[in-house]
């Protein structure tokens, strides 16, 4: 077999096209050719081969160690026979013996292309985790492909696809192909088929980055965003706070009639985010995420996570939302397993808070008098929800 194929050129345009490093796909060939050429025509030889990228010369060699006297023929040859060849050669060296083209049977050459078809799929496959790997925990925009009969739907991000498995998704949207959505690139890991990357639409940080995108004060760090808990495509909590007393949080992330937070809720499916004031505070956040209903009372157990909040029944309904998903959500937000406890209504709950705990913190005996009057108005309160951080649905975690 003459040379008429350049296989440097070859390989360079391989190369090139699939984005695949110009040496390592030589020295790839240049393996998978040795193999093939040892395993079809000479089984018991060491072969090596050697493609020169500028010229394109191919060689095919079989290396001798030269020993003073020989064991294997095929893998040694004898000071003798060496010296005669070359005046320089000692014991220990190789000696290299040029194969001619000719002897290079289509079998081999075949095995060979086998070969560096699968080098060529890892070295792809490589060069898809390694991008993706550095890129993980950052958002992306990437074209919905395709769907399987086990409800994953399949991305492309460019060099590579990803899976958005049904754990991943928004509960209820509709994807179509050639759809471009946002998603968050979750885990990039290596498997025996290749890198398998894993995206997602329900995560709360496709959230946080929205908010980013949408609203400038949080872009720049005047508004910061202390918390999110998410059920996707149903219900959001965004605990935000602001490092300017000028600039309202709330405001700034809702923006003129609304306008912000309906950017961040049409890219995903029109899900509903609410937006609470953050406070160091723990009974006033915990007040203040349990909105829109109006609670009373709240004790937190010291030394715990634990917190035991008194609703009247008007608005029970309110706190504890459709299907727990207030009482749930504001859980996973503050990080406090909530009790919620009913009680009979009180006609100026505010004012009677505000006297029992300035009277605390004045201290004293008229305090604990006033503290236990307080107190017995709540007596007959019973707990009718609790919910914890970890309540929501391990899917939309």
């Amino acid at each position: 077999m003459s040379q008429d194929v350049n296989f440097a050129d070859a390989l360079r345009e391989v190369a090139q096209s699939r984005n695949i490093n110009e040496l390592q796909l030589i020295e790839a060939f240049e393996q998978s050719l040795a193999q093939a050429y040892q395993r079809n025509v000479e089984p018991d030889k060491r072969i090596e081969v050697h493609l020169d990228p500028q010229s394109g010369v191919l060689e095919v060699l079989i290396v001798r160690e030269v020993v003073e006297k020989v064991e294997n023929e095929d893998t040694q040859i004898s000071l003798a026979d060496a010296l005669e060849l070359d005046p320089g050669v000692e014991i220990g060296m190789e000696m290299e013996f040029p194969v001619d083209q000719e002897k290079f049977s289509r079998i081999a050459l075949q095995a060979a292309k086998q070969t560096l078809t699968q080098k060529m799929r890892e070295t792809e496959r490589n060069v898809v985790f390694n991008e993706y790997k550095d890129r993980e925990g950052q958002v992306l925009t990437a074209q919905v492909v395709r769907s399987d009969n086990k409800g994953n739907w399949f991305v492309e991000l460019g060099a590579g696809e990803a899976i958005l498995p049904p754990r991943e998704q928004i509960p209820g949207e509709k994807l179509t192909p050639g759809n471009r959505v946002k998603i968050y690139l979750k885990e990039v890991r290596k498997t025996p088929k290749g890198p398998t990357i894993l995206a997602s639409r329900a995560d709360e940080r496709l959230l946080d980055y929205l908010l980013k995108q949408e609203i400038p004060e949080v872009a720049n760090g005047i508004v910061e965003v202390k918390a999110i808990a998410r059920e996707a495509g149903q219900r959001s909590k965004v605990a935000v706070f602001s490092h300017n007393g000028n600039v309202d949080p709330i405001g700034a992330c809702i923006g003129h009639r609304g306008n912000r937070i309906q950017a961040v809720t049409g890219e995903l499916g029109r899900e509903r985010v609410d937006v609470i004031l953050w406070d160091a505070n723990t009974r006033e956040f915990i007040r203040n995420a349990l909105s829109p209903a109006k609670v009373g009372p709240i004790e937190v157990l010291q030394d715990s996570r634990d917190a035991t909040v008194t609703v009247t029944p008007d608005q029970l309904s309110l706190a504890i939302g459709k299907g727990g998903q207030n009482v749930r959500l504001a859980a996973k937000l503050t990080g406090y397993k909530i009790d919620l406890r009913e009680t009979a209504a009180i006609s100026d709950l505010d004012a009677a808070m505000q006297q029992a705990l300035q009277e605390e913190q004045e201290g004293g005996s008229e305090s604990s008098a006033a503290q236990s009057a307080f107190d017995a108005l709540f007596k007959d309160s019973k707990s009718v929800a609790t919910a914890s951080p970890d309540d929501l649905n391990p899917d939309q975690e």
